[in-house]
């Protein structure tokens, strides 16, 4: 089980815990289930499986969102006049929703899981009023130059 882990995500110290978390949650389990070597071969690369989709999906939102990343370009700063029309969008074309979370990432400078807790929901609800704030925005930028 330990060799298929180490195969399927290169990491010696991950293939272990995976393994250890599949032994685990055996144990949290009755006592009146059997268990075969294929189910706990299934149950490893299932969980290996799971472990790179969430990976992936991680590495992609952190790419798309700049994930509580500040390596912003200093140099690119818009002027008073920029500022003032974003600001004047944000405010007339966006959701309430969409609205707070822009308020509270950039103006108040909240990494995600905190804007989700401050808000009450669930950090990918945070992602999609997000996405959909910067899509309106980019979208209304465009139309009126």
């Amino acid at each position: 089980m330990h060799r298929l882990a180490v195969a399927l995500l290169h990491d010696d110290d991950l293939a272990a815990d995976i393994v250890q978390d599949v032994f685990a949650s055996l144990l949290e389990r009755e006592a009146s289930v059997i268990v075969s070597g294929g189910y706990l071969m299934n149950a490893v690369r299932n969980r290996c499986l799971n472990y790179i989709r969430d990976l992936d999906i991680h590495r992609r939102i952190a790419a798309a969102y700049f994930l509580d990343n500040e390596k912003y370009d200093a140099g690119a700063q818009p002027d008073s006049e920029d500022t003032a029309r974003l600001r004047g969008l944000i405010a007339s074309e966006l959701s309430p929703q969409a609205r707070r979370v822009i308020q509270l990432r950039f103006y108040r400078g909240l990494p995600f899981a905190d804007v989700a807790a401050e808000m009450g929901i669930s950090q990918t609800a945070v992602f999609r009023h997000l996405r959909h704030a910067l899509i309106a925005i980019r979208q209304k930028l465009k139309k009126n130059g």
